[in-house]
């Protein structure tokens, strides 16, 4: 019944008027009625048709109808998509169920996994953000406490004197350090001042023969003077380059560490007051559940600060003892060269800079060459 079927169908024709539609004929409800029988085939006759049938490679469409020209034949091998019966009388496309399933299948299944990935960083996130903000109530709150005079704090009143001590003494570093700069740009305005001086004193002395001797000593004067201010300015820039690099990095690096220690400090407080809390509460199981949690979070705190704090007292003792050594040498090297240089002893004032290894930069060795600008 299904090959009479089958070979009835195969022989019938669809006219398409210019529009590419169907026609209307008296033949549409048979052919409604073949195609219902058709898609009622049982799944055993309709896998015994696609077996018996032609290779998908080697199937045709044909699109003028039973009959048509080769112009109209479309080999279906050079389509590319999924896997498809074409049927010509009913114009239907069947797709033809069991290939590319594997596809599918390892695509569902990747899918599945960066969803689970996906997940998994979002929850992650949630967590962060859930511990940060629990964290950041607790401090706040312990914060408030101490400002309103409610909440008690741990204090070191030796570490604290010593951190107050450094506060200040930067503060005092930084007003001499901003002095220093100060006197650098004055007196290298003034060394080009007397450079300037010096050559119109020679221009002057070339041109005006009746004043040329004094024109002349004058302009050598000047030469003199701007070659030794030259020179204390290698010993200036020298003091202010040591003195940033104590202030801007030795001292800020640990006021960094003094700042987390600070912060520590905070969170074991806040803790230490959660668990003190808690243990004047009940003793049920809910509330001991909860005093254990709260008695490892102040364990993981308190060794925080107690790290921090061992830190701090460390950097602290090594930046006395930098900054004792560092200000002898630059305090000696400023005093050298400032006296050498007002008392016109130019070989003093250049036994100071080889005795301190400073080495001046001839002029014009601050801008870069043009291998560098390029």
């Amino acid at each position: 019944m299904t090959d009479s079927i089958m070979s009835k169908a195969a022989t019938m024709e669809i006219p398409i008027n210019s529009n590419g539609d169907t026609g209307t004929l008296a033949e549409d409800d048979s052919l409604e009625q073949a195609a219902k029988l058709q898609w009622s085939l049982d799944e055993k006759d309709l896998q015994q048709v696609m077996v018996s049938g032609p290779n998908l490679n080697e199937t045709s469409i044909v699109s003028g109808g039973y009959g048509g020209t080769a112009e109209g034949i479309i080999p279906t091998s050079s389509i590319k998509g999924p896997a498809v019966r074409y049927n010509a009388e009913f114009n239907k496309r069947i797709p033809v169920t069991g290939l590319g399933s594997n596809m599918h299948h390892s695509s569902s299944s990747s899918s599945m996994t960066a969803e689970e990935v996906t997940r998994g960083v979002a929850v992650e996130k949630l967590e962060t953000m859930k511990k940060w903000g629990f964290n950041t109530y607790k401090c706040t709150k312990q914060m408030i406490s101490e400002r309103f005079g409610r909440g008690s704090r741990t204090v070191d009143l030796e570490l604290e004197a010593q951190i107050e001590v450094l506060r200040d003494t930067k503060k005092k570093y930084e007003s001499v350090l901003r002095l220093a700069r100060a006197l650098t740009n004055h007196f290298y305005n003034m060394v080009q001042t007397q450079h300037a001086l010096g050559d119109t004193f020679a221009d002057l002395s070339q041109k005006s023969p009746e004043l040329r001797d004094e024109f002349g000593y004058n302009a050598e004067t000047q030469k003199l003077l701007c070659k030794n201010g030259e020179t204390l300015l290698g010993a200036i820039n020298f003091f202010v380059s040591s003195i940033n690099t104590l202030v801007k990095k030795t001292m800020e690096d640990t006021l960094m560490t003094i700042k987390m220690y600070e912060n520590a400090r905070l969170e074991f407080d806040a803790y230490r007051s959660d668990l003190e809390e808690l243990s004047l509460g009940p003793r049920d199981a809910v509330a001991m559940a909860r005093i254990d949690a709260a008695q490892q979070q102040y364990q993981v705190q308190k060794d925080k600060y107690e790290r921090l704090r061992s830190d701090v007292i460390i950097k602290l003792k090594f930046l006395e003892e930098n900054k004792v050594k560092v200000m002898h040498k630059q305090l000696l090297l400023f005093h050298n060269a400032i006296s050498a240089y007002f008392a016109g002893n130019q070989q003093q004032l250049e036994q100071t800079l080889k005795q301190f290894n400073i080495k001046l930069r001839p002029p014009g060795a601050d801008k870069p060459s043009w291998l560098e600008e390029q």
